[in-house]
């Protein structure tokens, strides 16, 4: 019996739910199907499947055993890839990921120039704003806003740096007042993101100017790990932000948004965070990995910065 065939048999037979609906997609008889399965269980001393009149599922050993062997051949399939992909030409696929707001308006916007340029890669986008562990997702380039310092264990490149605004609407700062320093922000409503600690933590708000820092404490009644839930509302004149300038400059120079302390660099954190790329360091000889974190870099470079 060919161990790998019966393995790869297996689990089309559970993808289809059948042996005669596996066998047509991998073109052979469903007497074959069936002998290679009946093998497959009588050399493992196990019932991998349940068989009915209409269906085939896999039983709580097959389940086990399907779930340890998919591992295996995700392994192989990478290894295999890794092989072709340490050539010159980008080829195979390239699992990125990405935060859902960066996402949207920085990176959607260029991806078919990407793959214009390396027809021979499959992007995979993963969207959304967990901190992914690289490895346990598989995943080959993941752009983080942040500080690269937290990812010392990778291969990190920074793509551009990330300026801060603070804004809001002219509707709201005709309703409450315009701020004339940053520590006045301390009696208005401002819009916070969500870091942890829930409602109740504290927020600081970290403003520098001719290297003299100031921290605000500052409050409000809507808290978000969303940067478009925050946007949103400051757009509807609910509070004052600070935002990405990415995200807001669109609105500044459209006059939806004013920008306050323009003379400030203001940041959520005593530390500048930056927007990077990070990869595992079995990657470095990748070269769609190289040649993303190239096009990021030249393509992405200006834009980034807002």
């Amino acid at each position: 019996m060919d161990k790998f065939l019966a393995v790869k048999t297996l689990l089309e037979v559970a993808d289809a739910g059948g042996f005669s609906k596996a066998a047509q997609r991998l073109g052979v008889a469903t007497s074959s199907v069936t002998r290679l399965m009946d093998s497959l269980e009588a050399s493992l001393g196990a019932a991998l499947l349940t068989r009915t009149p209409r269906k085939v599922s896999l039983t709580d050993a097959g389940l086990a055993y399907v779930e340890q062997v998919s591992k295996v051949l995700d392994d192989l399939a990478e290894a295999d890839e890794s092989v072709f992909d340490s050539g010159a030409a980008p080829v195979g696929s390239l699992r990125v990921s990405v935060p859902s707001t960066y996402s949207r308006l920085c990176l959607a916007p260029h991806l078919a120039a990407f793959l214009a340029e390396h027809p021979r890669v499959v992007l995979d986008v993963v969207v959304g704003d967990q901190f992914v562990d690289l490895a346990v997702d598989r995943i080959d380039v993941a752009i983080r806003i942040g500080f690269a310092e937290r990812d010392a264990n990778l291969v990190v490149k920074k793509l551009a740096d990330n300026p801060r605004y603070v804004v809001a609407s002219e509707d709201y700062l005709r309703r409450s007042g315009t701020p004339q320093t940053p520590a006045d922000l301390a009696g208005h409503e401002c819009l916070r993101f969500a870091y942890g600690g829930g409602y109740r933590a504290r927020q600081i708000w970290t403003f520098e100017r001719d290297g003299v820092e100031e921290r605000v404490d500052v409050r409000g009644h809507l808290l978000s790990n969303n940067l478009d839930m925050l946007f949103e509302a400051a757009v509807a004149g609910r509070g004052i932000a600070l935002l990405p300038a990415w995200q807001v400059a669109a609105e500044i120079r459209a006059g939806r948004l004013m920008r306050l302390f323009a003379s400030f660099d203001a940041r959520p954190h005593s530390g500048d965070a930056v927007v990077y790329a990070a990869y595992l360091p079995n990657r470095r000889q990748s070269s769609k990995v190289r040649a993303f974190v190239q096009f990021l870099e030249s393509r992405l470079g200006a834009a980034l910065e807002g």
